[in-house]
This record gives structure tokens, sequence and C-alpha cells, in this order.
């Protein structure tokens, strides 16, 4: 079982090798001599839905985390009892909020910027500093946190590693996993924006976000 598992990270690392070269898709877009509009639109549509589906399982894990330290509180304070695995659920849960829910955040352009000048830029200087951003920044750093967990990643695979303490929780090596998740959410999430701002290059308006936070075609 564990040489099992170590030739599936060995694969699914040559997979990652194989298919990085489709991260430069959104710099030949505009270079192009006829317009994608259709297949980039799908191709960003689908990259969007897995960021979406990522999104709602943070939200479920946000409601056990709620769920979770509410007991833990109750337990503790009022009949003096503790447990590590209610503990870790609060930590697991808390950490699938954000290693799940950050590629869904880049999506709706909701993380934090700091930035003072953006809304002085038209539209195709906004769309080329936001490609910039994504390949200096976005891309280095989801391959970097993939190239630095994946040694580790199939031992703890190989041993079903779990918790330290006696009473936790099992899934040590499924908590370990979130971060490569959310490397490749991150990933592919900034595939889909870079697409969307080569488009906005050629002079095709990029997905515009509606007020529930959800992608609305421009017309």
């Amino acid at each position: 079982m564990a040489e099992l598992f170590l030739t599936l990270g060995d694969g699914l690392r040559w997979l990652g090798f194989v298919s990085s070269p489709v991260l430069l898709l959104p710099l030949v877009i505009p270079l192009w001599p006829t317009p994608l509009s259709p297949q980039i639109g799908a191709a960003h549509r689908a990259l969007d839905r897995v960021s979406g589906a990522a999104q709602r399982v943070a939200m479920l894990a946000a409601v056990v985390m709620v769920l979770a330290q509410l007991t833990v509180v109750i337990i503790r304070h009022v009949y003096g009892l503790a447990f590590s695995w209610l503990d870790e659920t609060v930590i697991y849960a808390f950490a699938s909020v954000f290693l799940l829910g950050a590629a869904g955040a880049l999506r709706d352009d909701a993380h934090v910027r700091v930035d003072i000048l953006r809304g002085q830029f038209g539209p195709r200087v906004r769309a080329a500093i936001e490609l910039v951003g994504i390949y200096a920044f976005v891309f280095p750093i989801g391959i970097l946190v993939l190239w630095a967990v994946e040694p580790s990643l199939g031992r703890s695979w190989a041993g079903f590693e779990g918790s330290r303490e006696s009473d936790g929780l099992p899934l040590y090596f499924l908590f370990r996993t979130l971060i490569p998740a959310f490397a490749v959410l991150l990933i592919l999430q900034g595939l889909s924006n870079a697409l969307k701002m080569a488009m906005g290059l050629r002079g095709i308006e990029p997905l515009e976000m509606n007020d529930a936070g959800g992608p609305a075609e421009v017309l």
C-alpha cells in the first residue's frame, strides 16, 4: 500500500510537469490571429466552477467549525471535559475554510488589495497589471507550495498518518492534503483569471461579477 501511494505521488508530479505549459496559454491569446472567445469562455467558466465547488465545501466547514467550537466551550466549562478529537475538528475545519475558500475569493476579487492607482487606469492597462500579478505571484507561490509539500505528503498517505494524540482524529494525512489542494485550486483560479485578462487585452470584455458574487456575462 505504501509503495502504491508513493508511485501515485510520482505520477501526479509528472502530470503536473506535463500540464504546466497550459499556464502559458493566456500569454498566447493576445497574439493569436483569430479570437477564441467561445473556447476561452468555456474554459474559464469551468475553472470558476471548480473554485465555486471548493468554496461551498469551505462554507460547510465554517458551519462545522462553529458547531464544534461551541461544543468544546460547553463541555469544557460546564462539564469539565476535553477531547482532542473535538479540538482537532475545530482546527481542521478552520484550515478548510481558509485553504479551500482562497480560490473562490480570488475569483470574486475578495482578497485585500493595497492599490491606490488601479481605478485611474483603463480596462486594458488593468488587465495587463492583473496578468503580470498572476504570473509574478499567484503561479510561483502555488508551484512553490506544491514543491515544498510533495515529498512528505506521499509518505503521510503511505502510512495513513494520524493524530499525535491518543484520542485524536486518525486523519492527519487528509489534513496535510489541504495544503496542495489549496495550491492547485489557486493555480487553476489564477489560470481562469489570466484567461479573462488576456481576453481583455484583445479588446473582449472580461467576465464581470454580479451582485451575488457569481459570474455574469457582460452583454
